[in-house]
């Protein structure tokens, strides 16, 4: 093909394109809609309280930042202040990639940090799984904890790799509850930091992808979310595995991140929390579900608001006014920052200050070491 064809070819893919751009802005109204089409503005005339700052400074405990070795922290301290967020936890501490670099990564971190804000600007440390199984594996990994900690690091995260894709020099899938990590666990209460642990992902994620499944959208736009019993293993089972550990390592406190993923099943985790009193929970990602039980969640945050903590997760500070409304005000039926999470609207929770003060900030002070508390009304 020449290039006066390809031209040729190139301009009425074009005019394809806009005529059907155009078709599609000229649809009629009353033609039929498809679930991504629909999308109706609410008539409801109620209070609107779109608020852009927390009430209180608060800690985000669940916050990841990948370029925290090298970058200008200046203007992510100065979106934190937008948002009266006075302190930010980078579980991300060893970034990614081989021990030594994820190594450099943290050293370079910790370094950035105090040269720009160690009051404000948090790491937590990783586990490298690469070598699980090998000889001196897990001795190393205790090591480079503790190192970690003495350097700086507040606490452990565990990604939802472990339980997922982690897996030891047989091939094997690595266990949650696999008791080749038991001393990471104990570690980690000898050394008096938390484990903000993320296992699974939500359960509709391992349902029939039909009509009835709440999750559809998402796993329409994000085909890889989608698991079944054999990836890896039933939803179930991997949670089971968590909760193995909380039990055989009650001195260590365990963050359950995204609130266990039983966000919307409260009595579940209700009783969940009676179980492992060494439990707090998050609620980074989920905060679509207690919006849309606004009295229920009310309830469970006042009869467990000294073990909840305020998280996000993705660092999309637009985002944050979601969760503000929904913690701080009334409102009634507002719509969430992402469809595919939640079509759904949602409701304010109204939560007192009291409360309000807890889950923004004192109980993250009282369960990660070492923060500076004199940044915080008493």
């Amino acid at each position: 093909m020449n290039y006066n064809c390809l031209q040729v070819l190139c301009a009425l893919c074009v005019i394809s394109l806009v005529s059907a751009v155009n078709s599609l802005a000229q649809k009629p109204a009353d033609m039929p809609l498809g679930f991504e089409e629909y999308d109706p503005v609410s008539t409801l005339k109620v209070p609107e309280h779109k608020l852009k700052r927390a009430k209180f400074p608060f800690i985000d405990v669940h916050n990841h930042q990948f370029q925290m070795d090298d970058a200008d922290l200046r203007p992510l301290l100065a979106q934190m202040d937008s948002l009266n967020m006075q302190v930010m936890v980078n579980l991300s501490g060893r970034g990614w990639g081989s021990v030594a670099e994820n190594t450099r990564f943290f050293k370079s971190a910790v370094a950035n940090i105090q040269q720009t804000n160690p009051k404000r600007l948090i790491l937590f440390s990783n586990i490298n799984f690469d070598d699980i199984g090998k000889a001196g594996w897990i001795e190393q990994a205790v090591q480079t904890l503790e190192a970690d900690v003495k350097a700086g690091a507040k606490g452990l995260k565990i990604y939802k790799s472990l339980g997922f894709s982690v897996k030891d020099e047989t091939g094997q899938r690595v266990r949650v509850d696999d008791p080749r990590l038991d001393p990471i666990w104990a570690k980690c209460g000898e050394l008096g930091v938390p484990v903000l642990i993320h296992t699974a992902d939500p359960k509709s994620f391992w349902d029939p992808m039909d009509r009835y499944n709440e999750r559809w959208l998402e796993l329409k736009l994000h085909a890889g979310r989608k698991r079944d019993a054999t990836n890896p293993v039933p939803w179930e089972k991997l949670l089971a595995e968590q909760h193995n550990v909380f039990r055989k390592h009650p001195k260590t406190t365990f963050i359950n991140a995204h609130m266990g993923w039983y966000p919307n099943d409260l009595v579940k985790l209700d009783s969940l929390m009676q179980a492992f009193p060494n439990t707090v929970v998050e609620i980074g990602a989920v905060i679509a579900e207690l919006g849309r039980q606004p009295r229920a969640s009310r309830k469970f945050f006042e009869k467990y608001q000294d073990r909840i903590l305020f998280g996000k997760d993705s660092w999309v500070p637009s985002e944050y006014s979601t969760y503000f409304r929904v913690l701080e005000t009334e409102d009634e039926y507002f719509p969430y920052h992402k469809k595919y999470h939640a079509f759904w609207r949602m409701y304010g929770m109204g939560l007192p200050d009291d409360i309000l003060k807890k889950v923004y900030y004192k109980n993250a002070l009282r369960i990660i070491p070492g923060l500076d508390k004199n940044q915080f009304p008493k």
